[in-house]
């Protein structure tokens, strides 16, 4: 028998700020965040703008401060046996050279500044790569010591962060990282749901943080995705492309069991996850959505019932995403796709990579509790291929109880979440 599973705490930062009451003054009063980049030189790229909140912290630093808070939101005590699973990035140069060691041919290719298509340098990663102290028991068999004069600190393996992010917390349990790019976190949250709903965990803390660096922005620069007039526009026929954002959260799940047990207040139940590929090519969308309507419908069936009332949209504002994803979306809900709102708050935020899953549930857990629709922020023209209601430039008021987030991610991959209000 399926468990059922509930929200019980959260934590979120972005370029607004930190907390839910930021996010509600930007994202939910449509006001994007997007200002010029000051943490690196951005001279060699495309475009210097993104939504920053000042200085990077350490990503660590950045990731226990949010799942703290949703720890200490959801009453979870020091000492506790929880899952941890971590939604980060993969593909850093610091990864490679620590696999391959500093004197590999190959090993240090030319960074960013070399051209808009190099390789992250040293400098793209200092903040991440800074100590967290010794791995816990069971942890993977890597620890400083292991790391050669001039290589890559260890920290830079993705598993580390959930060793760190458990050790921070201090708890037990097993500690899993996804690295699978923008739905990294969307991913550790339904893995994490598959876990409560089997009875293979009763609590389990997921987390993802992405802070704009200049790996990131050299890559989509050179692949002609971002905006170069400083906004994004989903789903308008202006659109230019997409926005790199800040974005950190941390969400408790928990089977209602144990949540009752505790005493702890649920925020929301989790009563639908899925996830798909489309396989159809390295980084466009299939035309049809099919790996989203794949995805969702599965999610839909774990729910039980086909009503959504408000969908948090993946939205990038790039040419073929927005066409896929309305498409998508239309095969889905048939006759009632156009009663159902859609909104891309990445237009405020901006597309905050693997952090962009887990940040969206908290603004789409806002949305249900508060009764309000995020809008689309910036938006102009419609375009005539992206045909829905996409909540353009206010919020509106609504009476939401059951919601759909999505996001997609290169390779074809997709996840679908649904949540409803507690």
């Amino acid at each position: 028998m399926s468990r059922e599973v509930l929200l019980t705490g959260f934590g979120v930062r972005t370029a607004f700020g930190t907390g839910a009451d930021p996010l509600r003054e930007g994202v939910f009063d449509g006001r994007p965040a997007f200002a010029p980049i000051t943490r690196f030189d951005t001279g060699p790229y495309r475009t210097g703008v993104a939504a920053t909140g000042g200085g990077a912290a350490p990503l660590r630093e950045v990731l226990a401060e949010v799942a703290g808070a949703a720890a200490g939101m959801a009453g979870l005590r020091t000492g506790a046996e929880a899952a941890v699973l971590v939604g980060t990035a993969g593909d850093f140069t610091g990864l490679t050279r620590f696999w391959r060691g500093p004197d590999a041919p190959g090993s240090a290719g030319p960074g960013p500044s070399a051209g808009a298509a190099g390789a992250a340098s040293a400098r793209s990663v200092p903040e991440e790569a800074a100590s967290v102290g010794p791995v816990s028991p069971g942890a993977a068999s890597v620890g400083p010591g292991a790391v050669s004069a001039g290589a890559a600190p260890v920290e830079t393996v993705p598993a580390w962060q959930a060793e760190a992010l458990a050790d921070a917390l201090g708890l037990r349990g097993p500690r899993l990282a996804f690295t699978n790019a923008c739905v990294a976190s969307a991913t550790a949250v339904a893995h994490a749901c598959a876990l409560i709903a089997s009875g293979r965990a009763d609590v389990a803390v997921c987390a993802g943080a992405y802070l704009v660096e200049e790996e990131n922005l050299a890559k989509f620069g050179s692949g002609f995705a971002l905006s170069g007039d400083g906004m994004m526009r989903p789903f308008c026929a202006d659109r230019g492309g997409l926005l790199l954002g800040d974005g950190a959260a941390a969400v408790v799940l928990e089977s209602a069991e144990g949540a009752r047990r505790r005493g702890a207040r649920a925020l929301g139940a989790l009563t639908g996850w899925g996830a798909a590929s489309d396989a159809h090519h390295i980084a466009r969308p299939h035309p049809e959505g099919a790996g989203l309507v794949a995805a969702a419908r599965r999610a839909l069936r774990r729910a039980g019932g086909p009503r959504i009332d408000y969908v948090n949209a993946h939205g990038t504002a790039t040419t073929y995403n927005d066409p896929a994803e309305t498409r998508g979306l239309r095969t889905l809900f048939g006759a009632d796709a156009d009663r159902v709102p859609v909104s891309s708050t990445k237009s405020t935020t901006g597309h905050l990579l693997e952090a962009s899953g887990v940040v969206e549930l908290v603004i789409t857990l806002l949305a249900l509790r508060d009764g309000v629709l995020p809008p689309t922020a910036g938006f102009t023209a419609p375009d005539p291929v992206c045909d829905l209601d996409y909540v353009p430039n206010r919020p509106h008021k609504a009476d939401i109880r059951r919601a759909l987030t999505v996001n997609a991610a290169f390779g074809g991959a997709n996840t679908a979440l649904i949540l409803e209000r507690a």
